[in-house]
């Protein structure tokens, strides 16, 4: 049988879902938890103008989620559930990124739209279309959209949204709102993370949400992602290889997963 606390924490989860969808301040405090490791009830207070009490309950709800661990005084990223630093991301395999971007950027015509979502390699690959001519680019990213303004031919239109400080991400019910008015020819997906199913792994859920939306929204999709994804993980469903038309990557994939994706008629484009 349940404890008492057992029994709260489960009723909170049936009256909500495990899978909820965080608050703008429940978002920035999991922004500041994955930026500094852990995250002080007292210093939430006082950044948000609220009580201390109503941090306990944020805290209390994204442990509830699976995405922090309660300590004494505040609360630390669960293993497993946190995302690299972007600084630490962008310096990552940053040659075999460029690598994937260049293979992947020259699949792209000229007069073409596409979608760019969050994620260093997909601003590897807005590096490489600096050349292209007469695009038209919807991205979530605000980087990419920093990267692609020296492309004067090109068109470029950013969704609102939650701004993600720690890697100039948009997310939120608003961005998949903003990205379901598109029909595009190209998404150009990242991800966290490659599971040996197939199965694209991510760390926030309204990321999740934009990322599904984009595939959803775009006639073709490609997914950029180097070697060092297939050793990771990550606790939320993008959706399956069998749904991206190509994975632009560095290294063989595994017999079996090879295997799958030649069965979903998946392609898989080496950089090397």
């Amino acid at each position: 049988m349940l404890d008492r606390a057992g029994a709260a924490r489960l009723d909170r989860q049936n009256r909500r879902g495990i899978a909820v969808a965080l608050s703008f301040r429940q978002t920035e405090i999991l922004d500041i938890a994955r930026s500094e490791g852990r995250v002080i009830v007292d210093q939430l207070a006082d950044r948000f103008g609220v009580t201390l009490q109503t941090i306990r309950r944020d805290l209390t709800d994204l442990s509830d989620a699976g995405l922090l661990d309660r300590v004494y005084g505040g609360a630390v990223i669960r293993k497993g559930v946190a995302n690299i630093g972007y600084q630490e991301r962008r310096r990552l395999n940053d040659e075999a990124k460029a690598a994937i971007a260049r293979i992947c950027a020259r699949a792209i015509p000229d007069n073409s739209s596409l979608f760019l979502n969050i994620g260093t390699t997909t601003e590897a690959v807005a590096r490489e279309l600096l050349g292209h001519r007469n695009l038209t680019v919807v991205t979530n990213n605000m980087n990419v959209a920093n990267i692609l303004v020296a492309n004067e031919s090109c068109e470029i239109m950013v969704a609102g949204g939650v701004l993600r400080r720690s890697d100039g991400g948009l997310v939120g019910d608003l961005t998949a709102q903003f990205i379901e008015q598109f029909k595009v020819d190209f998404a150009i997906i990242g991800a966290s993370a490659l599971d040996a199913d197939g199965d694209l792994l991510d760390f926030d859920l309204q990321e999740v949400r934009v990322s599904q939306a984009l595939i959803r929204r775009a006639r073709r999709t490609f997914l950029v992602a180097d070697a060092s994804k297939f050793q990771r993980s990550a606790p939320v469903r993008i959706v399956s290889l069998r749904d991206i038309d190509t994975l632009y990557t560095d290294r063989p994939l595994s017999p079996e997963l090879a295997a799958q994706c030649h069965e979903w008629e998946t392609a898989v484009a080496l950089s090397v």
